[in-house]
């Protein structure tokens, strides 16, 4: 499992660059759109991972090494919940400085809905990269590009009106729902996950 998350981690390392220059850049920005997509747009990375792995044949030669199905698919969603655990506490810690540097609001609340929502993103379009690959899926591309903008979207209104002083009654029961379905979802995720890869290379 390790060794696979750090091929993948090789193979992207310089979209990662790109990407942590990202990160700092919206959480400096005062958007809570910003703030929130830097995170759930690290949902996306294991995508890349899978365009390089089908691009260069890598299934093909997993099938010659002492890796299951399982490895490799359970590989990929460590690598997106490591991505975004790490964008989440680089996003968090720049925020947080500049909230004392610059008399800025961090809502510690609003980062939890981007990692549950990037969370959900990951269990919801992975299985459809596996089914379909990444080539052929462009309209699950489609999806994740609306799931990673709406849900910025939503999380960035919260954030708005906390920071204007409107209380948001809802927002512990909207991250109950929604670490609800961040665990229900990546349970039936996964086995279909392995199922639509068995499928494939089958």
């Amino acid at each position: 499992m390790k060794a696979l998350i750090l091929k993948d981690t090789y193979v992207i390392f310089r979209q990662m660059k790109y990407f942590l220059v990202m990160i700092l850049l919206f959480s400096a920005l005062p958007s809570g759109f910003n703030n929130a997509f830097a995170v759930i747009y690290a949902a996306m990375l294991p995508y890349t991972a899978l365009a390089y792995d089908e691009r260069s044949k890598w299934d093909q030669m997993a099938a010659m090494m002492p890796y299951s199905a399982r490895d490799i698919v359970l590989g990929k969603y460590a690598f997106g919940w490591l991505c975004i655990g790490g964008a989440a506490v680089l996003s968090a810690l720049l925020q947080a400085v500049l909230s004392l540097a610059v008399n800025r609001t961090f809502l510690p609340g609003v980062m939890a809905l981007s990692v549950l929502g990037a969370l959900c993103i990951l269990a919801i379009t992975l299985p459809l990269m596996f089914r379909f690959g990444v080539e052929k899926g462009r309209l699950a591309m489609f999806l994740i590009i609306f799931l990673v903008c709406g849900a910025a979207g939503a999380i960035a209104n919260i954030a708005e009106s906390v920071e204007q002083g409107t209380s948001f009654a809802f927002q512990g029961s909207v991250l109950v729902i929604l670490l609800i379905a961040a665990v229900v979802l990546t349970a039936v995720s996964i086995p279909l996950s392995q199922r639509f890869y068995r499928e494939r290379m089958g």
